[in-house]
């Protein structure tokens, strides 16, 4: 809106066919654009830009080639989707070998466009053709406004033309005759005009030259081609004397000059500048000079018309574009009149030509003989996955254009055309034939009755490195296992690329010297091209200098198709797994990119070392890891140039080196895990190391010959000073190998390789797996087996007359039963209706669904149920399901909140209870003191296979704590286990106590709806890159389900996707898919007008959601309101919705199930090599649990779509069950004090028998090295529990948590109390006890805070550093050296920012309130610490800062800002007015309110009318209890009273808009000393209505002032300070 240019909105492409041309323009754009912002660079096969580069430039000047590469990669998407402008130069290329490069990228443009509804402009640019209206149809243009075609008429010099024509044949004699031709002609402008031959041959240029100088001389002409000044002669004279060309040194004086490409840089700049300056009358060129650089002159003359064609291996007519841009070089439109133009070819094709330039013919597409390469390059990129798309796709390329318009030419039966008037059989013909073709050679999978065409890995190869089939399939074919380098250079030579090199006569006697000076020898006769091209490869390598400038050239030729045909060989090596082959080709392709070879000293690839220190670094032969050990004296003694010392002590140390440690664990028998620790040793430098530097880490077997794994990792500048931990799978077979060997190599770097062995002499495999219950053919049972009929009909009501087969089968155990059961079943197996049965047993046992009414009975005597979920989502839903069914029946229904107190009281008054694992383990923390925990009957633990994942330590803790009470209480409690399924179901029944009769464990097929799964790999490392690639096959496989079912209704879908903004871009990309093929309404469900969502769109806040809500796609992600959500899964359960997008964190909040499931992507976020943000298996279940609707789908299908590593992984898991494994002993430390604290545990011993209740008890002995045992024995066991113990408890001792008396009897202390009765990490407290001090203000206590473990887990995204940087910089309170990628620094940013209302994304929002819900039980802990230490100014800082973050206020902030509705300005406002305490506000009439807080609208008059009557008056009166006397105790009495309008009960939750969860009032009462700074009482009290409670403390010895502090902590402004009198 204000003018500007937004630089990062959108891209531009000029395409131009040569690298001069490329340079040329980027110069002149450059210039041009520079005012506006506009970033310009070239992009062509010398010029590669980073990502970081290509994000800055708004203008890529590229050739067609490299475009071309960059838009066949997926993993490009995410800029070549801002590209809103291409413009094709030269486009008359068509007609030429390189024009199908043109058709595919402008096809590929025009069905982007088609795709994904997004304008991009297309603009041509071409010489004059005749054809033009075919060019104008291909290219989409609106031929009224956007063709322009401009006939020889305008040229700016008008063109005179002569055709000269030869009847000689003998070749000698017409040379001859050409060469006097050409010399007559050039006399007749010599001295007026200048004049360009072009000839075809660079030989032909000098042999030219020299002709026309001999001949002149001869005649005594020269002086009119030498200009008459004598300073042209001069610079003629001086300029010759530099020339590095023999040839031009010889011709130059005499005013001839030569151009060609074999020429070296300088000399052709500087013939050009001597021509452009009129210095050289005559130039001699090849065609180079008509295309890259615009040196016109008067007269053109074109010699000889015959060019050898390598691809033809004969001589052919020029080509009419380079005849045309050759005569378009004619007449200098700012000198000339008119131009000459000069034809010299043979009699027979004068026609040829003459009708050219008149009549012109037409440009033809040559697009058929590359037509399988470009047919594979769609594949890949997955724009076409059938037959029909090919023909398709070939609709949009100018072949089709040509095709229609000239039949007969493109080999098209004449009867044909009227037939099938749009050719769809021919194009079938042809896609046929070619995807025939990439079958036959492996490039792609081509199903010939479906029609199905799908990419395979030779395919993503070829198409990635751009190398023809030719190549690829040469290279598949002959490659072996146990080729050495000299094989490796011979395949390389037999490449499709080099088909047409040739040996030169005068080339042999260079090529001899050269093959005895390189080190690999070449076996093939010198005369074999092959050699040429082995010896030229090797030449590079070793930076040999060439004689002959035809074979630097051909060098040039070779070695820019080297590095990407190695890297070629070098992925076809890993597909085939081949390990040291793959090694090998890795070196060449790096020793090609850094002109060394391996056996060179590393430092060769830094610039600018001189060359003699290189040879005397290599003269040593210490091997290179020990000039790491030297100091700077040592290397510049050891080289004898002490001076040098210094410089290379700072290149060595800026070598990239790594450092390696593993950790591996047995996950089963066949399978192991391990977890890389990459260490980097090296000092970064953004100038030699850039943004990032690739690594690739390869697990090679024992004999270093199959790569069991290979993954990219990136060691980013961020990550350099700290370690990486990559996390990876892989398959161990029987017997065990002794070792496997890791290895992380460089990417770039020569001679950067870390190797470590991972040893297998030790490792003992867990035991085998019991095989999983049977799923038994029995007749489903009816509802009335139930015998009652209240349970019956609330059954019926979901629907359910008979029980599915797992139900039938565990039903006796269940229902007919008293036992503890476990069932692991797989996701939608109704397990749900399981733990509905078991309650319903306990309620009948209960008489509370017998004839009378159950609510009239005291609810304290009955049983308690208690269900424990470990996903929120699961326990809301629960809760509501539950109320609807249970509460009839005279069963109270309720939720645990974690707050212990509340919760004790909740579980007294309900029969059924609903927790999480915190909150239930925390309750039960003191069972011997709560009654009604005692009481529980019934105890339900679903999702029990999340014991493995994060939370897992707190569900087991809970859980044995079950068993536990059961024992000491003597009253059995039935435990309930429901889980997915599972390898190890035995250990698991056994720890809840279920008998091995009682333990069923279906495997994962048995689903009521069988599924199938299909794993679709992605090779692309960006995450970003990825889920665009993803995009179109998840399109694709949601309309294969609408196809099969015959509708959008019959086929509802779920597609989960990493993040938010995935959920959005999905649902856009889907509907865009759509409207691409004119099918906007393809997700509609039939019968679903809008008229009838409608009403449902007003509560809907997000435009983009109504919007796609209305085509029948809906999305669900963690910022959306309650609301939104509940409207959205409404629309999709009732059939009006039929597709269904959803973000991972949200899996577990679905209830309703669709026939098709796709898993796009599996990682929250680019994780950097970090597989810690991988899904959890179990949210993958969850997913894949979701696929296949009970009694409607016969059978269902789920497509994951992950990073291709990860692929082999998520096979083994989805197809076999899981082993569940304890991860206990990372918790155990909190766990123990938590029991010491409640004296559960007194001593050593009692903490090892707390262990055995423990799952982790059971899987010592199963899975021994997973725990770091080394046996099996009791010895071990005990040794190994024995040790735990030891160290868990002396960390407990260190930190000041417990004490250890007698080295056996344990006793809490303080600290400990505090960690057990807030929750709160025994890591924390020590970090609070040892930060905290006498003085610490604000600015500390929110550091410390900040520094808790409970917020290690806070995820820093990827790119996230920038805002984090941006929020600290409006921060109030400054952070000491802020490190913007730590958790740590990022929750300090985030609580300062909540604190302050600061404007967050959604991302960022929902991570500040994840830190404000933790932070108010942080503080409450943090009081306590610092009350023990007495310290009065820190606690009550404390105690405000808990007012800030509740209420998101600052202390400086005006009070009223707490009041829901109410700004800073408006607040300022208000006091300016006199109301400057909301007790001021509190008193005023409602209107006034609304006048003084500037609300209009009745609903926020409302909410803040709430709010004021709400906030708590409390008078605080107190008293002492006898008389105080300095140095001795004395107790104060105080009372409080809450004003009240005379409704009893209890305050309800605290309101507060700006805090996410229910928080309830808490208060302190303080006893201190201001001036002393001495705290000595404080006592935590909730006020209902009225409070008493007793300070008691030692009062001062000299008599200080005390004052009495009464402080909330949750709202701010109530503060009341006493003066005590005594």
């Amino acid at each position: 809106s204000d003018g500007t240019i937004d630089t990062s909105a959108f891209k531009m492409i000029y395409v131009a066919p040569m690298k001069a041309l490329v340079a040329e323009m980027v110069g002149n754009f450059s210039k041009r654009l520079e005012p506006y912002g506009v970033q310009v660079r070239e992009l062509t096969g010398d010029i590669s830009l980073s990502k970081a580069e290509i994000e800055e430039t708004q203008l890529i000047i590229v050739t067609p080639e490299k475009w071309d590469i960059i838009t066949r990669k997926s993993g490009e998407r995410a800029y070549t989707q801002l590209v809103r402008l291409v413009i094709m130069d030269e486009i008359h290329l068509l007609h030429d070998s390189r024009g199908p490069v043109l058709e595919c990228l402008v096809a590929r443009t025009l069905r982007q466009i088609e795709s994904t509804q997004e304008m991009v402009r297309l603009v041509g640019l071409s010489a004059t053709l005749p054809n033009y209206e075919d060019v104008a149809t291909f290219l989409r243009v609106n031929t009224e406004k956007g063709l322009f075609y401009f006939d020889n008429s305008y040229r700016p010099c008008p063109l005179a033309q002569q055709y000269i024509g030869i009847t000689v044949k003998k070749p000698l004699q017409r040379f001859q005759l050409m060469n006097e031709i050409c010399y007559e002609k050039v006399m007749d402008s010599a001295g007026k005009h200048q004049v360009l031959i072009f000839v075809h041959s660079r030989k032909e240029t000098a042999k030219t030259a020299k002709f026309i100088k001999d001949e002149a001389m001869r005649n005594e002409t020269l002086m009119t081609i030498l200009k008459d000044d004598s300073a042209s002669r001069e610079i003629l004279e001086t300029e010759a004397e530099a020339v590095k060309s023999a040839d031009l040194k010889a011709i130059l004086p005499f005013g001839l000059g030569i151009h060609h490409a074999g020429m070296t840089r300088a000399d052709r700049t500087l013939v050009e500048d001597l021509f452009a300056d009129g210095h050289i009358q005559v130039l001699v060129s090849t065609a180079t000079l008509a295309w890259g650089v615009n040196l016109p002159a008067h007269t053109v003359i074109i010699k000889g018309t015959q060019i050898y064609n390598p691809v033809k291996s004969a001589w052919t007519e020029l080509s009419p574009l380079d005849v045309m841009q050759m005569f378009g070089r004619a007449g200098r439109p700012q000198f000339d009149t008119f131009g000459e133009g000069i034809i010299i070819t043979s009699r027979n094709e004068l026609q040829f030509y003459l009708s050219l330039f008149n009549m012109q013919l037409p440009v033809e597409s040559q697009l058929i003989g590359t037509l399988a390469n470009n047919l594979n390059a769609e594949v890949v990129l997955g724009s076409i996955q059938s037959i029909d798309d090919a023909a398709a796709w070939l609709g949009y390329t100018y072949f089709y254009v040509r095709m229609l318009c000239n039949p007969q030419l493109y080999g098209v039966p004449i009867d044909a055309v009227d037939a099938d008037p749009v050719l769809k059989e021919r194009r079938m013909d042809l896609a046929h034939s070619a995807a025939a073709l990439l079958d036959k050679h492996s490039l792609i999978k081509y199903d010939r009755r479906s029609g199905s065409l799908q990419s395979t890995d030779l395919g993503r190869i070829a198409s990635h490195y751009y190398v023809s089939i030719d190549t690829i399939a040469a290279f598949n074919e002959h490659l072996r296992p146990t080729f050495g380098d000299i094989e490796l250079l011979r395949l390389f030579t037999q490449a499709d690329e080099f088909k047409y090199m040739v040996v030169r006569e005068e080339e042999k006697l260079e090529l001899a010297k050269l093959i005895d000076r390189v080190p690999i020898p070449v076996k093939e006769g010198l005369d074999e091209p092959a050699a040429k091209i082995n010896v030229l490869l090797q030449a590079h390598i070793s930076r040999l200098r060439l004689e002959g400038l035809s074979l630097s050239s051909d060098m040039v030729y070779v070695t820019q198709s080297a590095g990407r045909l190695m890297r070629c060989l070098y992925e076809v090596c890993c597909r085939r797994g081949w390990a040291n082959l793959a090694e090998k080709s890795l070196v060449l392709s790096k020793c090609v990119q850094a002109k060394m070879w391996a056996s060179q000293t590393p430092l060769r690839q830094f610039a600018g070392v001189p060359a003699e220190i290189l040879m005397k670094v290599e003269r040593k032969e210490l091997p290179w890891e020990r000039w790491n050990d030297l100091s700077a004296l040592e290397i510049g003694e050891l080289i004898r140039l002490p001076r040098m010392g210094k410089t290379l002590h700072r290149l060595i140390h800026q070598f990239p080196r790594v450092e390696l440690g593993a950790h591996v664990q047995p996950i089963t028998r066949t399978l192991l895990r391990v977890e890389l620790v990459i260490t980097p040793d090296f000092q970064w430098d953004d100038k030699i190391h850039g943004y990032a530097e690739p690594f690739i880490v390869i697990v090679e077997d024992a004999d270093s010959e199959i790569i069991m794994h290979k993954e990219l990792f990136l060691l980013t500048r961020a990550r350099c000073e700290e370690d990486s931990v990559i996390t990876f799978t892989l398959p161990i077979m029987d017997p065990l190998p002794p070792q496997y060997f890791v290895r992380v190599i460089s990417d770039k770097w020569l001679g950067c390789e870390a190797t470590l062995p991972l040893s297998f002499r030790h490792l003992i495999l867990p035991e085998k797996y019991a095989p999983p219950t049977e799923l038994l053919d029995m007749q489903p049972l009816p509802i009335t087996s139930l015998k009652n009929e209240q349970f019956e009909s609330i059954l019926a009501g979901e629907g359910i007359s008979e029980l599915n087969p797992i139900q039938t089968q565990t039903f006796q155990a269940i229902y007919g039963s008293e036992d503890s059961v476990f069932v692991a079943a797989p996701a939608g197996s109704g397990t749900g209706t399981i733990a509905e049965l078991a309650i319903m047993r306990m309620l009948a046992k209960a008489d509370l669904a017998g004839p009378e009414d159950g609510a009239s009975r005291a609810s304290g005597a009955a049983r308690k149920v208690v269900y424990v979920a470990p996903m929120k989502a699961t326990q809301e839903h629960a809760l509501e399901l539950w109320r609807q069914k249970f509460a009839p029946l005279g069963a109270a229904v309720s939720a645990l909140t974690g707050e212990p107190l509340a919760d004790a009281k909740i579980l007294d008054e309900s029969h059924i209870v609903i927790a999480s694992p915190q909150a239930w383990e925390t309750l039960s923390r003191r069972w011997r003191q709560r009654k009604a925990v005692q009481k529980v009957g019934l105890f339900i633990v679903d999702e029990l296979h999340l014991v493995g994942g994060r939370e897992g330590p707190v569900l087991e803790v809970g859980t044995s704590r079950v068993r536990y009470i059961a024992s000491q209480l003597e009253s059995p409690i039935r435990i309930i286990g429901l889980s997915a399924s599972v390898a190890n179901a035995k250990d698991v029944g056994n720890w809840i106590g279920a008998s091995s009769k009682n333990i069923f464990n279906f495997p994962p097929s048995a689903r009521p709806v069988p599924v199938e799964i299909q794993i679709n790999g992605f090779d692309i490392y960006s995450q970003e890159g990825r889920m665009q690639a993803m995009a179109r096959p998840t399109y694709m496989t949601l309309s294969r389900g609408i196809q099969s079912s015959g509708g959008a209704e019959d086929s509802p879908s779920i597609v989960f996707v990493p993040t938010r903004k995935h959920a959005k871009k999905t649902a856009s990309d889907l509907l865009t898919f759509a409207a691409g093929e004119n099918d906007a309404d393809k997700f509609k469900a039939r019968g679903a007008s809008v008229e009838d969502i409608a009403p449902f769109l007003d509560v809907i806040g997000d435009s983009s959601l109504r919007y796609a809500l209305e085509y029948g796609v809906g999305y669900l992600h963690e910022s959306q309101t309650d609301r939104e959500k509940s409207v959205v899964r409404a629309l999709f359960s009732s059939g009006a919705l039929t597709v269904l997008i959803v973000a991972a964190s949200e899996c577990w909040s679905l209830t309703s199930k669709a026939k098709t499931v796709v898993i796009m992507g599996t990682q929250y976020h680019d994780s950097m090599g970090q597989a810690a943000n991988d899904y959890g298996m179990s949210d993958l279940l969850q997913m894949v649990g979701m696929a296949g609707r009970a009694g409607i789908d016969a059978k269902a299908t789920c497509t994951l779509m992950c990073h291709m590593p990860r692929k082999e992984y998520y096979k083994k898991f989805l197809f076999e069950p899981l082993p569940i494994e304890s991860h206990l002993d990372a918790a155990l430390h909190d766990a123990l004090c938590s029991e010491i604290v409640s004296k559960t545990v007194t001593n050593k011993q009692d903490a090892v028998e707390y262990i055995t209740w423990s799952l982790y008890y059971r899987r010592l002995t199963q899975n021994p090295n997973y725990y770091n045992m080394t046996g099996v024995t009791h010895r071990h066991v005990s040794d190994h529990l024995s040790d735990l113990v030891e160290s868990v408890l002396a960390d407990l001792e260190e930190s000041g948590l417990i004490s250890i008396e007698n080295d056996f009897d344990l006793e809490a202390l303080n600290l400990g109390m505090i960690s057990a009765y807030y929750c709160v990490k025994y890591t924390t407290l020590e970090v609070f006890a040892a930060s905290l001090a006498e003085k610490t203000k604000l600015k500390n206590l929110m550091e410390i805070l900040c520094a808790a473990s409970e917020f290690d887990e806070m995820l820093v995204r990827p790119g996230e550093e920038l805002a984090v940087e941006k929020l600290l910089l409006h921060a109030p309170l400054a952070v000491e050296k802020p490190r913007y990628a730590d958790a740590h620094t990022k929750v300090n940013a985030l609580l300062q920012s909540h604190i302050s209302r600061t404007h967050m994304n959604a991302d960022l929002r929902h991570d500040a309130m994840q830190a404000a819900l933790a932070a108010p039980k942080l503080l409450q802990a943090m009081v306590d610490v610092i009350s023990s230490s007495g310290w009065l100014k820190p606690a009550l800082a404390a105690m405000e800062l808990s007012q800030m973050i509740v209420q998101a206020v600052w202390q400086k902030d005006p009070v009223l800002m707490q009041i829901p509705g109410v700004s800073r300005e408006v607040a300022k406002a208000a006091i300016a007015n006199g109301a400057e305490t909301v007790f001021d506000v509190v008193d005023m009439s409602s209107d006034e309110r609304a006048e003084t807080l500037q609300i209009t609208d009745k609903v926020a008059l409302r909410e803040a009318n709430a709010w004021l009557d709400r906030y708590p008056d409390i008078s605080v009166n107190h008293e002492f209890a006898g008389q105080a006397i300095p140095g001795e105790p004395a107790q104060v009495v105080v009372s409080l009273e809450r004003e009240s309008d005379g409704e009893g009960g209890p305050p309800g939750p605290v309101i507060a808009p700006h805090y996410p969860g229910r928080k309830d009032e808490n208060w302190w009462l303080v006893v201190g000393d201001v001036e002393n700074n001495v705290l000595l009482a404080v006592k935590r009290v909730t006020v209902g209505l009225k409070a008493q409670a007793k300070l008691q403390f030692v009062v001062p010895e000299n008599k200080a002032g005390l004052t009495l502090f009464f402080m909330s902590d949750s709202y701010c402004g109530l503060d009341q300070e006493i003066e005590l009198e005594y």
